[in-house]
């Protein structure tokens, strides 16, 4: 026997190595000639026909024409503020965004938002207001779920909404204190998001009940997870900002880390991220009570612990939560959500 005999495995002793190598190489190149072939005469024809008409279709579609002005790489639109983090997350102003373009995109994904308010006790005398402004302002032309929060069903006003808007009353039980209903929010979003949401909303924006929405706020603000500059912290030094400082909270912020202090009545994102963010507050609440702490600023003290580590993909300028009482800054352009004039003593623990 020779001796490349019986070392080629397989069958042992049947072809000479260099024999095999070629008859290998013979038949896969066969093979895949063949299948070449196969796919070029018979399966290929039929890839093809639906490319075609794929491709006729496409140019059926009558798309609108987009026409704006140029953006100038060299001449950003606002000087005056800062537009992107240090992780890349847009800061959204006035001036720096264009709503027709941003609009058309979201149309094409079909988008549905949805607006969490909670109108617990005596808050519930808000929601017409709020709704009613809401269907001036918020997300105009496109489809929108108002979950209203409450403990007071039969009270939530009757207001005229627009075609694809609707109202989704989620009936809830209220809390002795206003800072535990303040805290429990967390709690019912995450549930909600997981029961509910996910099925029926592309993304959530969760905000204060007691507010008005005064000029557009539009898809320009939706992203994985966005959260608002507090309008008395946005031009302040993080020593400034008032995180939970003891050590002691799930809370706790270190005063040399940070980046922004957040407001909690604005804050959103995908449904699934908003489920993660309100989760993992609400978990350390819960952690917090067992050992008798409360965080000074409630949720959104958690809210700031989670947006420290968890960066938001962007970043709402304080147009999009202003209280007149801070006056009106050369650098709003806009006041997009206010703050309504209310007897805080009147409304709370009522």
């Amino acid at each position: 026997m020779h001796k490349d005999q019986g070392k080629t495995g397989g069958v042992k002793g049947y072809f000479p190595k260099s024999h095999l190598h070629v008859l290998g190489c013979t038949t896969l190149l066969c093979f895949s000639f063949g299948y070449i072939w196969y796919v070029s005469s018979g399966t290929s024809s039929k890839v093809s026909d639906t490319t075609s008409s794929n491709t006729q279709d496409f140019h059926k579609i009558k798309r609108p024409r987009m026409i704006y002005t140029k953006p100038q790489i060299l001449k950003p639109s606002r000087s005056d503020v800062l537009m992107m983090t240090p992780w890349f997350a847009p800061i959204v102003w006035e001036g720096t965004y264009n709503s027709e373009i941003l609009n058309e995109e979201f149309r094409q994904r079909n988008v549905t938002v949805g607006l969490t308010v909670f109108a617990i006790k005596k808050y519930v005398v808000f929601l017409k207001t709020f709704l009613e402004t809401a269907e001036t302002y918020f997300m105009v032309g496109h489809r929108v779920n108002y979950y209203i929060f409450t403990d007071r069903p039969e009270e939530v006003p009757k207001v005229a909404l627009k075609e694809g808007r609707n109202v989704v009353v989620l009936q809830v039980q209220n809390y002795p204190r206003w800072q535990e209903i303040s805290m429990r929010r967390m709690e019912m979003l995450s549930y909600f998001s997981q029961q509910r949401f996910v099925n029926e909303v592309s993304y959530l924006v969760c905000v204060d009940v007691d507010m008005k929405f005064n000029d557009q706020v539009g898809v320009e603000i939706l992203s994985d997870l966005f959260g608002t500059l507090h309008p008395g912290f946005y031009a302040a030094e993080r020593r400034s900002f008032t995180y939970e400082r003891r050590p002691a909270s799930q809370a706790y912020v270190p005063r040399d880390e940070g980046d922004f202090y957040y407001a909690g009545g604005f804050f959103g994102g995908t449904v699934m991220e908003v489920y993660k963010l309100t989760k993992q507050c609400h978990e350390a609440i819960m952690v917090d009570k067992a050992n008798g702490i409360e965080a000074i600023w409630q949720e959104e003290s958690h809210l700031n612990k989670y947006f420290v580590y968890h960066k938001p993909t962007k970043i709402l300028s304080p147009e999009y939560l202003w209280d007149d009482n801070l006056g009106r800054p050369e650098i709003l352009k806009k006041r997009r959500f206010l703050a309504v004039r209310k007897n805080h003593a009147a409304i709370r623990n009522k």
